[in-house]
C-alpha cells in the first residue's frame, strides 16, 4: 500500500503520495491534463526555478521573505537548475489556465524540499508555496519570462549549428570553385556555372537566414517579470519592482532588460511569433537546399549525379545496394514540423483575450521542439552529409558541354533568334551547339573556343569570396 498525506486546495482535498514534492495543485493538473504524455521541457523548468530564486533574492533584500527562508528557497532551486528533483515536476506541458499548474508544480516542489531543508517534513509547509516562493509574482510575469529565457537558451546551440553548417558550406565553395557545370532555372538547362556558386549560394543563404534569427531573438530579452497579475505590480513591492530584472539577469547570465509596457508585455505574444517565423523562414530555404542536394545526388547512373552524398545506411529492404539521401530528407521534414508548429504558435497569439494569452503553454511547447528539432537537423546535415560530400568534376563539364544552354554565348555575335535556331537544331539533331554553330559559317573556329570557352562563361559575382572562403571555413 502506497503512503499517503492529505493536501487542500481551494478546489477541495487530495490525497498524495507521501514522498511526492509536488503538492495537491500540481497533482490536479496531471490528472486534468493527460494530453501530450510529455514532461515540460528540463531548461524550461530550469529557468523557471532561477526566477524563483532570484525573487527570493530580491524579497530578503526588502525584508518580506526572511533570510532564513530565502536561503532554503535559493538552495532547494539550486538543486532544481542542477537536474535535480526533475521527477517531481508532472504537470504535462500543454494545459490550460496559461501555465499555473506548470508555476504552480515549482511552487510546490521548492516550498516543500526548502521545509525540508529547514527540517520540516512533506506533511506541513514550513516555507509556503504561493506566500514564501511565489512572493512578488504571478503565473502571468514568471510563465512568459521562463519561456523567454529558455527560447534563448536553446536557441544558442542551434545557432552554433547554424555557423558550423555556414563554414561547412564555405568550404565547399572553395573545394568546388573549379568544378564547372549547368546552372539550372524550372529544371532546364540555363547557363554554365561552377559548383562552387552553388554552394556559396547556400552559404549566404544560411549565413542571412541565422542574422534573421539573432535579431528577432532580441525580442525575446525583454521581460514582464515585476508586472504581476496583468501589468500593474499588484503585490509586488517597489524595490521588488524595480530589481527583479537586473537580480534575475545576473542570475541567469542572461541580458534582461523589464518591458517599458508591463502590460503589453503580459498580454501579446508576438515576440514568440516573429521567432518562430525567422525559424521557419530559414528552415525553408534550408529544406530548398536540401531539395537540391537531393537533386544534384540522384542516379546514380539515371539521374544527374553532379554530387555524390555520403552513403549512411541501406536504402531499401528488397533493392540490393540502394542508398538513400537520407540526411537531405530529414531536414526536409523537419522543415515541415517547423512550419506546423509555426502555424500553431500564430493562431495561440492571435487567440489571446483582453489582459492575458492563456495560449502560452502550447507555444511554448511548440516553439521548443521546433528549436530542438533545428538544431538536431543541422548538426545531423554538418556531419553526416556536407562534410564528407564530393563533387563528381569531369560528370558536371561533360554535362555542361553537351548543354544547348551554352548557346546564350553565342547571342552577342548573331542575336537571340539565330542562336536558339542552333540550340534547337542541336537537340533535334543530337549534335553539340558547337556543330551546329560551325555549320552557319558564321564563326571562326578562334571565336567558337573564345564564346564556348565555359572556364570564361563562369565568372560570377560570388568568386572573389569564394576565393576567400577557405580561410574563412
Amino acid at each position: 500500500m502506497v503512503n499517503t498525506r492529505l493536501e487542500a486546495d481551494s478546489i477541495g482535498r487530495m490525497m498524495i503520495p507521501a514522498d511526492a514534492y509536488y503538492g495537491v495543485q500540481a497533482l490536479r493538473a496531471k490528472v486534468n491534463f493527460r494530453i501530450t504524455g510529455q514532461q515540460m521541457n528540463k531548461e524550461f523548468l530550469r529557468n523557471l526555478a532561477i526566477i524563483k530564486k532570484a525573487a527570493a533574492i530580491a524579497n530578503s533584500h526588502t525584508g518580506d521573505l526572511t533570510s532564513e527562508k530565502a536561503r532554503a528557497i535559493m538552495s532547494a532551486c539550486d538543486q532544481i537548475i542542477a537536474g535535480d528533483l526533475m521527477e517531481a515536476f508532472i504537470v504535462d506541458p500543454v494545459q490550460g489556465g496559461a501555465g499555473t499548474s506548470a508555476n504552480m508544480n515549482m511552487n510546490e516542489v521548492i516550498a516543500h524540499r526548502a521545509t525540508e531543508i529547514l527540517g520540516g517534513g512533506r506533511d506541513k509547509y514550513f516555507v509556503h508555496p504561493n506566500d514564501d516562493v511565489n512572493m512578488g509574482q504571478s503565473t502571468n510575469d514568471t510563465i512568459p519570462t521562463a519561456g523567454k529565457m529558455t527560447v534563448l537558451t536553446l536557441s544558442r546551440p542551434m545557432l552554433d549549428q547554424l555557423g558550423r553548417l555556414y563554414r561547412a558550406l564555405m568550404a565547399k565553395a572553395f573545394e568546388f570553385s573549379d568544378v564547372i557545370k549547368m546552372g539550372r532555372t524550372q529544371l532546364q538547362d540555363a547557363v554554365p556555372m561552377t559548383l562552387g556558386d552553388t554552394f556559396h549560394a547556400y552559404a549566404t543563404m544560411v549565413k542571412r537566414a541565422a542574422s534573421r534569427i539573432e535579431k528577432s531573438l532580441d525580442e525575446m530579452k525583454s521581460v514582464n517579470m515585476g508586472g504581476t497579475a496583468i501589468g500593474s505590480c499588484i503585490n509586488a513591492s517597489g524595490y521588488y519592482v524595480n530589481n527583479i530584472v537586473p537580480i534575475l539577469s545576473k542570475v541567469s547570465g542572461l541580458s534582461l532588460r523589464q518591458s517599458d509596457d508591463l502590460f503589453d508585455a503580459t498580454e501579446d505574444l508576438d515576440g514568440f511569433v516573429a521567432v518562430s517565423g525567422a525559424i521557419k523562414a530559414g528552415m525553408m530555404s534550408i529544406s530548398k537546399m536540401c531539395n537540391d542536394l537531393r537533386l544534384l545526388s540522384s542516379g546514380p547512373r539515371c539521374g544527374l549525379h553532379e554530387i555524390n552524398l555520403p552513403a549512411r545506411q541501406n536504402g531499401s529492404s528488397i533493392m540490393p545496394g540502394k542508398v538513400n539521401p537520407v540526411i537531405p530528407e530529414v531536414v526536409t521534414q523537419v522543415a515541415f514540423l517547423v512550419a506546423g508548429h509555426d502555424a500553431t504558435i500564430m493562431m495561440a497569439a492571435e487567440a489571446g483575450q483582453m489582459e492575458l494569452n492563456a495560449f502560452e503553454p502550447v507555444t511554448f511547447y511548440q516553439l521548443f521542439e521546433s528549436i530542438t528539432s533545428v538544431t538536431g537537423a543541422i548538426k545531423t546535415l554538418v556531419d553526416n552529409c556536407i562534410l564528407d560530400l564530393t563533387a563528381n568534376k569531369d560528370h558536371c563539364l561533360s554535362l555542361a558541354e553537351g548543354s544547348t544552354g551554352i548557346a546564350t554565348a553565342l547571342s552577342p555575335k548573331i542575336g537571340y533568334q539565330r542562336a536558339a535556331a542552333i540550340a534547337k537544331s542541336a537537340l533535334h539533331n543530337g549534335t553539340s551547339v558547337r556543330e551546329e554553330a560551325k555549320k552557319t559559317g558564321c564563326f571562326t573556329e578562334k571565336e567558337l573556343d573564345s564564346l564556348l570557352d565555359l572556364s570564361k562563361a563562369v565568372g560570377g559575382g560570388a568568386r572573389s569570396e569564394v576565393r576567400g572562403a577557405r580561410s574563412e571555413a
